[in-house]
């Protein structure tokens, strides 16, 4: 039985999120599974992917041979490099304390990477929001002016349309 790491679709149409399972390659693609390991969802930014990567790698360590897409999530999550450093551990090219560090100095520069997408996104959020305000304030004083200037070439037209009125009341009275 050839076991493979593969996305299962779930999620409604042009909104899908993904289920990462264990499945023989046999089975349809939404079809039976053998272990579920994760999710993956790419509608949010930053895509989010949970993972059991303890899971994850025992499968790999027994063959589990993972699709072109689960290779590049597990390879994001870090798995393969665990797997990588194992394998280095195994054949006595290191050490298990090396392995660790090279794995925890890795793991702390992609917690890092991602932190610094998410705080990126969120200040240009709201930077964006604030050049909207800004626009939004400009316009509405350029309207309170156009306004305001209307309301005074009104009140300049009934001032010019009253005196007209009040000399020709004015005049007959003297006579």
């Amino acid at each position: 039985m050839a076991v493979k790491i593969r996305l299962q679709r779930h999620g409604k149409k042009n909104f899908a999120f993904f289920h990462i399972v264990v499945a023989d390659s046999r089975s349809p693609r939404d079809g039976r599974y053998v272990e579920q390991i994760g999710s993956y969802n790419p509608n949010t930014n930053p895509a989010t992917i949970t993972l059991n990567t303890e899971r994850a790698l025992a499968w790999i360590k027994v063959g589990a041979v993972p699709t072109l897409t689960a290779r590049r999530l597990l390879s994001y999550e870090g798995v393969l490099l665990r797997h990588h450093l194992d394998g280095g551990v195994a054949k006595g090219a290191l050490t298990q304390a090396e392995a660790d560090k090279k794995w925890n100095d890795w793991k702390a520069q992609h917690d890092a990477k991602v932190e610094a997408k998410k705080n990126a996104l969120k200040n240009s959020a709201i930077e964006a929001k604030k050049a909207a305000k800004a626009v939004e304030v400009k316009v509405n004083e350029a309207r309170a002016e156009a306004i305001a200037k209307k309301a005074a070439e009104l009140a300049a037209q009934a001032a010019e349309a009253e005196a007209p009125a009040e000399e020709a009341v004015e005049a007959p009275v003297e006579a």
